[in-house]
């Protein structure tokens, strides 16, 4: 319904002072992020003005702002008109849910024999699954327990590490030393989260932010153990079933097999690799779901103080949580480090923290296949804007404002119950009577 002239001119005047007040804001923020450029120039760095594309900004802002408070934020009959819009094609998100994940692994698992399938795309979408792989790990802990983790990048350091120095100290093989990575990750999980059993909300976020920059900081300054900011080089690659995917390898996986030597076929085993341990942290925490301890992170997550009441033991809820959690985001960084074959400290700063933080709360807290679509949306939609490198935590930020406006609750919010309630047979009136009712 088309909104009346006299209520749309009534309400025009506020509406252009808060578009004003917010394209000023606007401006006050941006003259120096957007209006102004560094040029190199033969070692000198001259000011470079941009007046149009700050203007560019400016006037997309307040043009935003005006539209906002014209046809959503108001109190008559054409509020929500945008959310109402945009309902068909959350709807249709929702209901689609069940027949995505299916379709998303069946492209998965033959994306590498695909046309377009290059050593770029192969490459993009190995770090979109371990995106989706470190989501899910840490959905257990912020979707399904509701502790907020702000540390999570420090299991996939402690992953990491412990595989690159149990492979080049010990010569153990990727798949060996895969587990002993995350049975470590696991128990600084605990370590984490005995003394926070008594936080929640922001101080639980507080101490597990400071808790990933310690991890940070002692692999800078521990020198003798992970060679400081140097990192650990030369970390050994995966094999299969004793065979190496390299072109001198002793033995060899192409002259095994009697195959061409092709550099796409160790990137095609590491796409395989991370896409089983993906599926694999995916199938755990969906059964995991389902049984008590699932249901009790999921109570603790509503109402800790309901759950004491039931009995549930919150200090075993909540370190559980913690290390099954870190396990995943330690099974991640070992792969990681594989996968590099080198790394260092400044692979694990906060931003990492805070994209998988992201991936879990735009995709739907709790939402498995939600995590995916955040994950391809943000690490692979992102990966398209490379050339606007400048622009692209800008746009990072605009589209997370966008999501908690728009949906508040994230992209997916329709998720299976854990358990569902039988309906109760009637009893015979023949039983009753013969008194086994």
């Amino acid at each position: 319904m088309a909104v009346p002239g006299t209520e749309l001119s009534t309400r025009l005047p506020g509406a252009l002072k808060d578009a004003a007040i917010a394209a000023f804001i606007a401006l006050a923020l941006f003259v120096f992020l957007i209006g102004i450029r560094t040029v190199d120039a033969a070692g000198v760095f001259p000011l470079r003005a941009r007046p149009w594309l700050l203007a560019v900004f400016v006037g997309a802002i307040f043009t935003g702002r005006l539209a906002l408070n014209l046809f959503w934020w108001n109190g008559s009959e054409t509020s929500g008109t945008l959310a109402k819009a945009l309902a068909p094609v959350t709807g249709l998100a929702e209901r689609s849910a069940r027949w995505l994940a299916p379709a998303l692994i069946a492209f998965a698992a033959f994306l590498p024999f695909m046309p377009f399938a290059d050593r770029y795309v192969l490459d993009v979408s190995i770090m979109v699954l371990t995106y989706i792989m470190l989501g899910w790990g840490l959905n257990v802990v912020v979707g399904l327990a509701g502790l907020l983790d702000l540390g999570y990048v420090a299991f996939y350091a402690v992953g990491a590490y412990s595989y690159a120095l149990i492979a080049t100290h010990f010569g153990l093989s990727f798949w060996v030393s895969l587990p002993l990575a995350g049975l470590l990750a696991a128990l600084w999980g605990i370590i984490l989260g005995f003394p926070v059993l008594r936080l929640r909300g922001d101080y639980l976020a507080i101490v597990t932010l400071a808790f990933g920059e310690m991890i940070r900081i002692i692999l800078i300054n521990w020198y003798s153990l992970t060679n400081g900011p140097d990192g650990i080089s030369r970390i050994p690659r995966p094999s299969f079933f004793g065979l190496q995917l390299t072109r001198n390898g002793e033995p060899s996986f192409h002259e095994y097999f009697g195959l061409t030597y092709s550099p796409l076929q160790r990137i095609t085993y590491l796409f395989y690799i991370i896409l089983a341990l993906a599926l694999l942290t995916n199938f755990v925490t969906k059964r995991l779901r389902n049984l008590p301890i699932g249901r009790a992170w999921e109570a603790l997550r509503e109402d800790e103080i309901a759950c004491r009441s039931l009995g549930i033991n919150t200090r075993n809820t909540k370190l559980t949580a913690f290390a099954i959690g870190a396990m995943f985001g330690g099974f991640a960084g070992s792969f990681f480090a594989t996968r590099q074959g080198f790394i260092s400290p400044e692979s694990f700063t906060f931003i990492e923290s805070a994209i998988i933080l992201a991936i879990v709360v735009l995709g739907g807290m709790g939402s498995q296949i939600g995590v995916v679509v955040a994950a391809v949306v943000m690490i692979g939609g992102f990966e398209l804007f490379r050339e606007l490198e400048q622009f692209r935590m800008l746009m990072f930020g605009a589209a997370m404002v966008a999501i908690m406006i728009w949906r508040p609750r994230g992209l997916i919010t329709a998720r299976e119950p854990s358990v569902y309630l039988k309906e109760k047979k009637p009893v015979s009136a023949d039983l009753v009577q013969e008194g086994h009712g």
